[in-house]
């Protein structure tokens, strides 16, 4: 039975359900965002652990470890994860937790899963999360492939309305859930019941989303990687990514999310952005609309400046999430925005 919305109620449990349907997982715990899926599973530690996170990650993340969970007594130390001997070496007797994002926000790197997991689950008592935000169940199952943990904020693809703030966890150790389920409740931070109702709702079309996104990023991808106004595109699903055949192993798909470097300086990069119509200027990512971004300047300007710029990103990287719009109207977008930028 139910006694208290905050500790379980049908809704929340019947999304729950549905989201381990999808991940292949035995258990899917919801939370009211992103970050406080990551606050949840942070909290399994305790002072003086330490984390590995990836050294290209969402924004919020990075923010999150540095400012909040390191006052805490956390030890974090980032890696570049997609290399396993930086990995392994980085490993101590303190550490406690790996976490991993591939695709990387927002240069699109892409990790080995299963490597990652055949060198973390040498070393006792240390788990491997696996930020799956951009891939969406659809296309990636990081359980699958040797993680512990597999978190969303599904405030993107998984919702995919751009509607809901929310955060998922799939687990399938007992342990695990028994322990993610009292945080859950402890701390309380939980989506509403209507949250729930909504990313049901938007789980009945990711199959068909997702296809779209994917179809659409290929096309813009090619389109910018044959412009001669642009310098560079990374999108995982072109040859030219340096890890292609690892996401044909690892992936069914990939979406939306196309990053590239225009020609030119900060002053090109913001014309582009200023001179786009169909696609909006904007935060988040993976809902049903286009939406472009300048990541130095906005969802990753609380990483440090040397930081961002040995990542590579630069003053003129812009991050497109690639919409289901028709395909021609985005291309004729992106072309005059060029035009008047470069």
């Amino acid at each position: 039975g139910y006694e208290y919305s905050r500790s379980g109620n049908p809704t929340r449990n019947c999304l729950e359900k549905a989201v381990a349907a999808l991940d292949g997982a035995k258990y899917c715990l919801a939370y009211a965002s992103g970050l406080a899926a990551t606050l949840n599973i942070t909290h399994l530690l305790k002072a003086g652990d330490t984390i590995i996170c990836m050294d290209d990650v969402y924004g919020g993340t990075n923010r999150y470890f540095r400012k909040v969970a390191m006052k805490m007594g956390l030890n974090v130390v980032f890696v570049d994860c997609a290399k396993m001997e930086c990995l392994e070496a980085a490993i101590t007797p303190e550490t406690k937790l790996v976490w991993i994002e591939t695709p990387t926000n927002p240069t699109l790197k892409v990790i080995d899963i299963q490597a990652c997991a055949d060198v973390v689950h040498k070393h006792k008592d240390v788990l491997l999360v696996v930020d799956n935000t951009f891939m969406s169940a659809y296309f990636q199952r990081p359980l699958s492939l040797g993680a512990d943990i597999c978190m969303y904020s599904a405030t993107k693809y998984m919702n995919g309305h751009s509607d809901v703030v929310m955060g998922l966890v799939s687990v399938n150790c007992d342990d695990l859930y028994e322990r993610l389920k009292f945080l859950q409740n402890s701390l309380g931070a939980v989506p509403s019941a209507f949250d729930c109702y909504l990313c049901n709702r938007g789980l009945k079309t990711l199959q068909i989303r997702m296809k779209q996104h994917f179809h659409n990023a290929l096309a813009v991808a090619r389109f910018l990687e044959s412009d001669s106004r642009v310098e560079k595109v990374i999108f995982p699903g072109l040859p030219s990514h340096p890890q292609h055949e690892l996401i044909k192993r690892q992936c069914t798909g990939c979406p939306g999310m196309v990053t590239f470097y225009i020609k030119g300086n900060l002053k090109h990069a913001a014309t582009f952005l200023k001179n786009l119509k169909v696609f909006t200027l904007a935060e988040s990512l993976g809902g049903y609309e286009s939406l472009a971004e300048h990541p130095a300047i906005m969802t990753h300007s609380s990483v440090p400046k040397e930081d961002r710029e040995a990542l590579g990103i630069s003053d003129t990287l812009v991050r497109l999430s690639v919409g289901l719009e028709d395909e021609e109207d985005l291309l004729e977008d992106l072309d005059q925005a060029l035009k008047a930028a470069v």
